[in-house]
């Protein structure tokens, strides 16, 4: 492959092998942490393919502190050439967003706890279960969002105790959020956690596993459980469901992540780098 361009910027994870002028964007490096979240071949793939890429590449964009360190651990390359820039969240993700609309779309018709993931391993999503059946006689329904990714490995949902509703349009996703009563992740991995951020956003009280970036992330704009524990999950939860002070706390920390902020960091980053050629 040729290329005159002096940096290539390759945005998501993957990069040309045949160039050493790129600056490629790394969201987390968990095929290499948890290939057993993955199908076989694309575990063997990544584990391949990825740490070249990163050896290979000018500079690196990471989303997180955690992904920063999680990248250079696994793949070997220095920390100093790997630079931190944190994503953005849609400004149409707000509390004022149209939940009416989405809940009627989706037949959703009681108060409901939601989780957006893909039904993927690492997300965790079994342990939901204990909460769906506990919550179950408050009223409360759990809802999970999100489908299958044939690339990972796909974990259970109980049977008739989570409500999973698959795949939402983009149109209806900021009501989904907004008409929740609380937001859960229970993720064991996750490199930055984007949808806990539309959560923030959306003024819905946050929940958030302790695992990888999420701390970070969110910071004092959630609570946090161990992702192994299901009643200090379920106990969260509880302690979450309309607490107006903890959706106050998340709407200001998410108000700090938009592309605006994104995009200058990357441009000042470009500039450098090609000052420095």
């Amino acid at each position: 492959m040729r290329s005159g361009a002096d940096l290539v910027v390759s945005p998501a994870n993957l990069a040309p092998l045949a160039l050493s002028n790129n600056l490629v964007v790394m969201h987390d490096a968990a095929a290499l942490r948890g290939p057993g979240w993955y199908s076989a071949g694309y575990a063997r793939w990544q584990a391949r393919v990825l740490p070249l890429i990163a050896r290979r590449a000018k500079a690196i964009v990471a989303p997180s502190e955690f992904s920063r360190d999680e990248i250079a651990e696994l793949t070997g390359v220095p920390l100093e050439r790997i630079t931190v820039i944190a994503g953005g969240v849609d400004s149409r993700f707000s509390p004022r967003a149209d939940s009416a609309q989405a809940m009627s779309r989706l037949g959703l018709e009681r108060p409901y706890v939601l989780t957006v993931a893909s039904r993927v391993g690492r997300k965790n999503l079994s342990v939901l279960d204990f909460a769906a059946r506990s919550l179950a006689a408050d009223g409360v329904d759990v809802v999970v969002a999100g489908g299958d990714r044939p690339q990972f490995r796909s974990d259970a949902l109980g049977e008739g105790a989570v409500r999973h509703i698959g795949y939402v349009d983009d149109a209806l996703l900021p009501g989904l959020y907004a008409g929740a009563s609380a937001f859960v992740l229970p993720s064991l991995h996750e490199g930055f956690g984007l949808t806990a951020v539309e959560a923030m956003a959306s003024g819905v009280p946050t929940v958030l596993s302790q695992a990888g970036a999420l701390p970070q992330t969110a910071m004092e704009g959630a609570i946090y459980f161990d992702p192994l524990d299901r009643s200090q999950m379920l106990s969260q939860l509880r302690s979450a469901i309309g607490n107006r002070p903890l959706a106050k706390a998340g709407i200001e920390r998410a108000s700090g992540f938009t592309w605006e902020r994104c995009a200058d960091a990357v441009d000042q980053l470009v500039g450098e780098l090609l000052a420095s050629k």
